[in-house]
């Protein structure tokens, strides 16, 4: 599984931490930047690159990190075809693939610590979409509102 990843100065520490989990489970990963801390740079940036690539699937799965989180949500939601949601708690990073189809993770860099995260993360990674109708059909519906 390819796994995209990115993060602003917010998130550098978690990301690199992450990038080395990935890499160390044989993950093949692509990183969006930022490469070096600079803390004038912005999410945008570096969270729109990895979620067009989610978009395209140019990589499977995607990590996107900044310093709460909700930047890379929203930033990373503006691309169609992404879904992507703000992560706290295990539950929600397997659930959210199961019923949701989400494929991309949102972190908080300066929320969360690094085994906290691998955590969020192996659940991502290891969840499949069920396929249910019924989760078919709400998704349908949030693809339609891309649509309009």
């Amino acid at each position: 599984m390819k796994i995209g990843i990115a993060a602003d100065h917010g998130g550098y520490a978690l990301k690199e931490s992450l990038v080395r989990y990935l890499q160390s489970r044989n993950y093949d990963v692509k990183d969006f930047g930022a490469h070096s801390l600079d803390d004038q740079d912005d999410y945008p940036d570096f969270v729109v690159p990895l979620a067009k690539a989610v978009a395209s699937g140019e990589v499977d799965r995607g990590i996107a990190v900044c310093g709460s989180g909700v930047g890379a949500s929203i930033a990373a939601n503006k691309v169609k075809g992404v879904r992507a949601a703000l992560i706290s708690d295990p539950f929600s990073a397997r659930q959210g693939v199961e019923d949701d189809d989400m494929n991309l993770i949102c972190l908080g860099g300066r929320v969360i610590g690094e085994r906290l995260a691998e955590v969020f993360v192996d659940g991502f990674l290891n969840a499949t979409f069920s396929g249910a109708e019924r989760h078919k059909r709400r998704l349908a519906k949030v693809a339609n509102l891309e649509n309009q």
